[in-house]
């Protein structure tokens, strides 16, 4: 990683081959063999599976600004090119509301032109949402994602908005994938708009199920993956019958590099889906260690029992 970014300065990832295309199963470490085994059956429908009909062959991504002081804000987003959209993230464990105050007013000063959304990744409660919300430029707010944690404080918060007259969008991202009812937050009007990861959702297929069921506007992100996996990703936001909103797509400019030699970063502020294919030296030069990848071997072996259990 350029920079640490959801606590991580590596990127950890296993790809393979299928009978039609590569894949990737990278679930982050700490998640239980249960949560992986989504991931790994998005990589193998992905592999081995026809590729879905696709509504358009361009997606608009937007930038994604870690927790950085302001100084760096301009540093980090200058890796993403031209984009017309900011995705700031907030409510960094350890970080006081100051920071993310701060943070924001120097993206809505240096990028005047360009809309803002904040992630929170549920660690807000719903005062703290409205306090941060109340000192930052509300004209320039594309949706605020995941502010808190449960369904009832999302709905909580998005009554009190209301009640406020802020038009203020509510997006889902956690309590979509990690939940046992992805579609909880639309029958309980938690949220106005659905994140879709698809690696955390199970594939492509179910993915477009939960977007059509949930009959919301849909954002499809990604979960830090290389190349291989932002393919995947592509090929769902193409996918979806509408979209409205930047994807969060453009992740791979946070790292320094990727395994293929025709990355998947994006151009004038868009990505295509297109295939990819791995390139040998850059395989064998991120090749984990021998621990690490009898490590993941395990692992890709318990998870897979579990989706044929």
């Amino acid at each position: 990683m350029l920079t640490k970014f959801r606590g991580l300065t590596h990127r950890e990832a296993l790809v393979f081959r299928g009978t039609k295309r590569w894949a990737e199963f990278s679930p982050f470490i700490e998640y239980s063999d249960q949560e992986a085994s989504n991931w790994l059956a998005a990589a193998l429908s992905f592999a081995n599976q026809d590729l879905p009909q696709l509504h358009r062959t361009s997606i608009g991504v937007n930038a994604t600004l870690p927790a950085v002081s302001p100084e760096e804000v301009d540093g980090v987003l200058s890796n993403f090119g031209d984009f017309s959209t900011v995705k700031i993230k907030v409510a960094e464990r350890g970080q006081p509301l100051l920071d993310d105050v701060l943070r924001v007013l120097k993206v809505a000063e240096s990028y005047p032109n360009c809309k803002i959304r904040l992630d929170a990744n549920g660690n807000l409660t719903p005062e703290q949402a409205l306090e941060l919300l109340a000192q930052i430029p509300l004209d320039r707010l594309d949706y605020f994602e995941q502010p808190c944690a449960s369904l009832a404080e999302l709905v909580e918060l998005r009554k009190t908005l209301k009640h406020l007259g802020l038009d203020v969008l509510i997006a889902a991202d956690e309590s979509i994938r990690k939940a046992s009812d992805p579609l909880e937050v639309a029958r309980l009007g938690a949220a106005d708009i659905v994140m879709l990861k698809v690696q955390p959702l199970g594939g492509i297929e179910r993915s477009l199920e939960i977007a059509k069921q949930a009959g919301l506007p849909a954002v499809v992100s990604s979960a830090l993956e290389t190349s291989i996996g932002l393919a995947q990703g592509a090929y769902l936001a193409a996918a979806l019958p509408e979209l409205d909103y930047d994807c969060g797509l453009g992740t791979l400019s946070l790292m320094e590099s990727d395994i293929t030699a025709n990355p998947l970063r994006p151009v004038a502020g868009r990505i295509t889906p297109v295939e990819v294919e791995p390139d040998a030296a850059l395989l064998e030069k991120y090749q984990a260690s021998p621990e690490r990848t009898v490590w993941w071997l395990a692992r890709l072996g318990r998870c897979y029992d579990l989706l044929e259990s």
